[in-house]
């Protein structure tokens, strides 16, 4: 039975979600897949109250033959990094890792707390890995991912390595002003490929990226193979600092973040205010309902009381 739980008890944005969706004991429902793209809003991400959702049937898919190798990507680099594009992190109104600290960095440090003491609980072989997700594109969950990543990659022993798993439409790449390259459905096509060498460095300390890879039409069957598990296991297990966080289609949109969802310690959903359906949310937890671990993130809430964080940093929130 899945355990959905709250990230934070004081107001944070996690708990603000519980207050606007009514989670008490219900939510029943098992792993379903997603496809997405998240919006910037003017965030103030809600630590959301947990819910538990019932099993739903998923059938194994088969797996499709392994393509020949791939060369590693060619981002464009400086001092051997990939560059992140600060400028455009800006204009999109995410945080900038140059920029002076303000609420919208001290809200993610709220999330990411709550995201590495949850890790403590879960099985070794789960415990390195994160899914954010949402029932529909629109949601925030781009947003909501990168944010977590730079954020996390903050951390003095911890390395994040950001995955776009959204494989459909990936936007991951694009918003870092990234190059192209092969990804995780090549590493997973291929046995002999060494994931690690399609992992893009970059120019800030503690983050790196996987893009999506190829576009295939049996993504899903892919995912759902024997070689997701023991890929996980050789961009994490072995490197007991790194966090895996994956930022997956829609869950009511493309059955990939369910199949996700089996192989991750953690799933954080974006919800976001006055437009996720409660309806639709019920439906897509159950979808993920095989993760162990599932919490919900209020995005886009007005703020009434309470933290001011920017107005604390010199800049009002």
């Amino acid at each position: 039975m899945n355990q959905h739980s709250s990230l934070g008890r004081s107001g944070s944005l996690l708990e603000r979600a519980s207050e606007v969706y009514d989670f008490g004991a219900f939510l029943s429902a098992p792993p379903a897949p997603t496809v997405e793209k998240a919006v910037p809003p003017k965030p103030e991400t809600a630590p959301v109250a947990a819910a538990t959702p019932e099993p739903v049937a998923k059938a194994p898919a088969p797996v499709a033959d392994a393509p020949a190798p791939i060369a590693a990507p060619r981002p464009a680099k400086a001092a051997g990094k990939a560059v992140i594009d600060r400028a455009a992190l800006a204009a999109r109104g995410m945080i900038s890792p140059d920029a002076p600290t303000g609420g919208l960095a001290e809200e993610f440090r709220i999330v990411k707390r709550q995201l590495l003491r949850n890790r403590a609980a879960l099985a070794e072989g789960r415990r390195h890995s994160v899914l954010v997700a949402s029932a529909h594109p629109g949601e925030g969950k781009t947003f909501c991912a990168i944010n977590l990543a730079l954020s996390l990659a903050g951390e003095e022993d911890v390395e994040v390595l950001l995955v776009d798993g959204d494989f459909s439409k990936p936007e991951i790449l694009d918003t870092l002003g990234l190059e192209g390259g092969p990804g995780f459905l090549d590493a997973i096509a291929d046995p002999l490929a060494d994931p690690e060498a399609f992992v893009i460095r970059t120019d800030i300390p503690g983050l790196s990226v996987l893009p999506a890879g190829r576009s295939v039409a049996n993504a899903t069957e892919l995912l759902a193979s024997g070689r997701t598990a023991d890929l996980l296991d050789r961009l994490g297990r072995h490197r007991p600092d790194r966090i895996v966080l994956f930022d997956s289609p829609p869950a009511l949109m493309a059955s990939q973040a369910a199949v996700i969802a089996g192989h991750v310690g953690q799933t954080l959903m974006i919800v976001r205010a006055d437009q996720t359906i409660e309806a639709d949310l019920r439906e897509a937890l159950g979808l993920l309902s095989a993760c162990p671990h599932v919490s919900l993130l209020l995005n886009a809430a007005a703020m009434g009381s309470g933290r001011r964080f920017g107005s604390y940093y010199g800049k009002a929130a």
